[in-house]
């Protein structure tokens, strides 16, 4: 069964204001009156949802797994959590993601989303081969699954100037997921809504969302 994931990064999740969400939101109706019937929906809201952080208590326990010991409660706590943030992404074929871009980067609560999906042997694995850099990697995620990335901006960052070199919001999610094998990779900008007439840029955001929306019913 088809499943699509969406997982919502914008710090308030549920904007009526919000030029990410607004297309979002336009992305999801032409979703839903295209999708299949019997196809499952999730949505995540990050700032509204658990994701544990990795912080001292996630790696105590990492550690103590690693060597068979057991954990004390609140580290089980965590890493069930983990456990479970992880059976969902993995569950689903098809994703989409929505934010604002922060200070050139995805959201805080984004990254915290991918250091619990990012997980060796999980969704990738290190190979015996050794390259100058190290050891090599292979994605295990690599079924033919897709990502749509919506991203909104209040500067535009397609020129190839500076700005084009310091958004790392659309580099980092290309890559990691093209590390743990998902190579359909999309991204939706909404970019200049705080330069341009905000009306023109969700005209363009919608005219791709549809484009998006549609592509994905396919698969």
């Amino acid at each position: 069964m088809s499943k699509l994931l969406i997982i919502n990064a914008h710090p308030n999740f549920d904007s009526k204001t919000s030029a990410s969400l607004d297309v979002f939101n336009y992305f999801l109706k032409v979703y839903k009156e295209n999708h299949s019937k019997d196809e499952v929906i999730e949505q995540i809201n990050l700032y509204e949802d658990e994701v544990p952080l990795l912080d001292k208590n996630v790696l105590s326990a990492w550690g103590k797994q690693a060597e068979g010991k057991e954990l004390t409660s609140q580290e089980k706590k965590v890493t069930d959590r983990m456990s479970e943030i992880l059976k969902q992404f993995k569950s689903a074929n098809k994703y989409v993601i929505v934010y604002p871009m922060h200070n050139f980067n995805i959201p805080s609560k984004l990254k915290d989303y991918m250091d619990n999906i990012m997980i060796p042997r999980e969704t990738f694995k290190y190979t015996e081969t050794v390259a100058d850099n190290g050891r090599m990697s292979v994605g295990l995620i690599n079924d033919g699954r897709s990502v749509v990335v919506i991203q909104a901006s209040g500067s535009i960052y397609t020129n190839n100037d500076f700005y084009t070199e310091v958004e790392y919001s659309h580099k980092f999610l290309k890559s990691m997921f093209h590390l743990i094998g998902i190579e359909d990779y999309e991204i939706i900008r909404v970019q200049g809504v705080g330069v341009l007439d905000r009306n023109e840029v969700l005209q363009k955001g919608y005219k791709e969302a549809e484009e998006q929306a549609l592509k994905l019913t396919t698969k």
